[in-house]
């Protein structure tokens, strides 16, 4: 379809707008390519670049079908993961549903009982939510989800990349498919997303039980634009950070982005202390601050806003001269979507400096580097085994529906694979303990369910769920930083050590439930160095350091001097522990060795699980490498490689309590849903299969 074409099929109010409102020359190549699939009601992802029109490119044929089939009430559901992207979107939805005479609305968990109210009575046309708050209108006393959903017709789920890596993904479409059954019809479903490494298998995952139905791909290549300007540097430590920042740049909006928010208010106090003008958004201030500081920004222009990963989605804070990385993003797409944030006015260029604290996170942003420039993105994948969010759609579905069919419950959710040979394991186990009660062939929510999760109507089972969780760590009520809760999972010889703050800590208590974690000072170093960033790293990007540690520096990014100088050093100190055609077995005095597998976190742990007799089982699992038992030869470890067969990693039975909802699964499965999400088997298969090289140290 040609552009014209593309144009014609918009519904003439939309054409007339788009002309005479925004002053469009001409559609967007995603917005052109898009108007035929949609307007056919194909299931659709639609990907660009943050700022690359996506909005528009799903609502403008959307709202063609609106006004041409005569869709009433609520037609439209646009799901983002954030209400503060929510927020930000509700203006420009609405203004575009008024050019059709029609309306649109927000429902999330900041909007008050008078406002729902009015919703429930004049229902817009399109209406801007969570999918925890879908779940609780479906069993919410108060909303008749047949009625208020009897005209849907389309879902629009916004960064679906976000949603799919997570186990939000997975409970958007279980609630998904229980929406399609209250409303009697197939629903368009409409994927935006940034740019990711396997949009097809995201595309067949957002469809849910219904690969049958027709989809596409919707991804025009990118017009030609001029390189982005990557420069990365060394400054050791905050305070030099700050007054990198506040030296360059003079008169611009810059965006920092760190990894922490103790990071965040040490660099705000320190940009202020230079008299830069520093706004601050992280998920510790209230909402209502973050949106007045987002608003501020926006409105401002020599100035700084420090961030969390909060600003990272397509959060609007106007037009930026300059996004800025303190340390490493843990992702190529989080890169990505960071780099995206600029170069949006004519005649400017995507951007980003990487200011580096630590030797390890120079490499760390090198390799990452080195993995974009070639062209390598992260598929996007569900976390394994939602065992969890099962349990929690059962109880549910019991609550919506009043009670559920023993032998027939599976119907509400099809084929969706997360229901799968152990659901029925799980629906027992949920009448055994009393969250469900059983009457002749139907079931009901049961005095355990109230228990635990029925204050405020079952509040607690409708609850955001959380990305891979953190622990903060405290000394008394000091909070000291965070800390990912696989660092508490494996087992060591003696107390538990942590590296934090450039201090050493003892671990003496574990809140699983709170994520919490309280340290006292110690004097035992280096026993476990944990480095409050969380979560390891893959093995893409741990190849990619090793790539750069072996000569590759990555092509079209700006090296200041300092960084290389430091980036040498580390060269020159890793030299012995790396091969470009083998991993090595590096004996050490006193008979002592370490296997440099360069797997990742997750691939290194899975190895240590599956190779008893040669990894040590106590120790402190990094990205780079393993320490064996003493006194191997060659031939101990080469027999152990030959006949591995891989298993689950070993998990601590407290960590069972960080996973949501925990409570409704047996212990046994729950334990090896926590031990499935912390393997890497895919790493550790490729790791087994390198040849490998034994050798000692000088």
């Amino acid at each position: 379809m040609s552009e014209d074409d593309a144009f014609t099929a918009l519904h003439p109010a939309v054409r007339y707008h788009l002309v005479n409102t925004l002053r469009w020359p001409s559609l967007r190549p995603l917005q052109e390519a898009a108007v035929r699939p949609l307007l056919a009601g194909e299931d659709c992802l639609l990907l660009a670049p943050t700022a690359g029109g996506k909005t528009e490119a799903a609502l403008l044929p959307v709202l063609t079908r609106m006004a041409e089939e005569n869709w009433q009430d609520v037609s439209v559901l646009y799901v983002c993961p954030l209400r503060a992207l929510l927020n930000n979107l509700h203006p420009r939805v609405a203004s575009y549903t008024a050019w059709l005479g029609r309306s649109a609305a927000l429902w999330h968990g900041d909007i008050g009982q008078a406002d729902r109210a009015r919703i429930l009575r004049e229902r817009p046309d399109v209406l801007l939510t969570t999918p925890e708050s879908i779940e609780a209108m479906l069993v919410s006393t108060k909303v008749d989800p047949h009625a208020l959903f009897s005209g849907l017709r389309a879902i629009v789920v916004d960064e679906v990349h976000a949603f799919a890596g997570d186990d939000r993904g997975w409970h958007l479409l279980a609630v998904l498919e229980r929406l399609e059954r209250v409303v009697g019809r197939p629903l368009q479903r409409i994927g935006l997303s940034a740019t990711v490494g396997n949009p097809e298998e995201l595309l067949s995952w957002l469809q849910g039980a219904h690969a049958e139905r027709l989809r596409r791909v919707v991804a025009p290549k990118a017009r030609e634009t001029a390189a982005p300007d990557i420069t990365l540097d060394y400054v050791g430590s905050v305070a030099n950070a700050a007054k990198v920042i506040a030296s360059l740049h003079d008169g611009e909006k810059r965006l920092v982005f760190v990894d922490s928010r103790r990071i965040a208010e040490e660099l705000g106090t320190a940009l202020r202390g230079h008299g830069v003008t520093t706004f601050l958004s992280h998920s510790s201030l209230s909402a209502a601050e973050r949106r007045r500081a987002e608003e501020a920004f926006a409105e401002s222009r020599d100035t700084v806003i420090v961030a969390t990963s909060t600003l990272e989605l397509g959060v609007d804070v106007g037009d930026l001269d300059r996004v800025i990385q303190l340390d490493a993003p843990r992702t190529v797409a989080s890169f990505l979507q960071r780099l995206g944030r600029t170069g949006r006015r004519p005649g400017t260029l995507r951007n980003c400096l990487f200011l580096c604290l630590s030797e390890d996170s120079l490499l760390q942003a090198a390799g990452l580097l080195e993995r974009w420039s070639a062209g390598w993105v992260e598929p996007i994948t569900a976390p394994p085994s939602p065992r969890h969010i099962v349990a929690q759609q059962l109880l549910a579905l019991a609550l919506q529906e009043h009670r559920i069919g023993a032998a027939t419950w599976r119907q509400w959710w099809g084929s969706l694979p997360m229901f799968d040979e152990h659901s029925d394991e799980i629906l027992r186990f949920l009448h055994s303990e009393g969250f469900l009660e059983a009457d002749g062939d139907f079931l009901f929510i049961g005095p355990e369910a109230e228990h635990r999760f029925g204050r405020r109507y079952f509040s607690d089972l409708t609850a955001v769920f959380s990305a891979p969780p953190e622990f903060t760590v405290l000394q008394g009520r000091h909070e000291i930083g965070t800390v990912s809760d696989d660092l508490l999972v494996e087992e060591v010889d003696g107390p538990r050590v942590l590296l934090l703050a450039g201090h050493a800590w003892r671990v003496e208590r574990v809140d699983w439930q709170r994520r919490r974690c309280w340290v006292e000072p110690t004097d035992q170093h280096g026993r476990a160095k944990w480095t409050g960033r969380g979560g390891g790293l893959s093995f893409d990007l741990t190849r990619g350091m090793r790539a750069v540690l072996l000569g590759a520096d990555p092509p079209g990014v700006n090296m200041t001097k300092r960084a290389d100088t430091v980036l040498s050093r580390s060269r020159d100190e890793l030299r012995s522990y790396i091969a470009a055609d083998a991993t090595l077995v590096i004996e050490e005095p006193g008979g002592a060795a370490r296997w440099w597998t360069w797997a990742g976190t997750s691939g290194n742990r899975t190895l240590q699980a599956s190779l008893p007799g040669v990894v040590a089982p106590r120790q402190r699992i990094n990205d780079r490498s393993l320490r064996l038992l003493p006194d191997l030869d060659r031939k101990d470890i080469s027999a152990a490689i030959d006949r591995c067969d891989l298993v689950l990693p070993y998990v601590d039975r407290g960590a069972v309590a960080g996973l949501k909802f925990s409570v409704a699964l047996p212990d046994a499965l729950a334990l090896r849903t926590v031990a499935e999400r912390l393997a890497d088997k895919r790493g550790a298969t490729t790791t087994l299969g390198e040849p490998w090289r034994f050798t000692r140290m000088a």
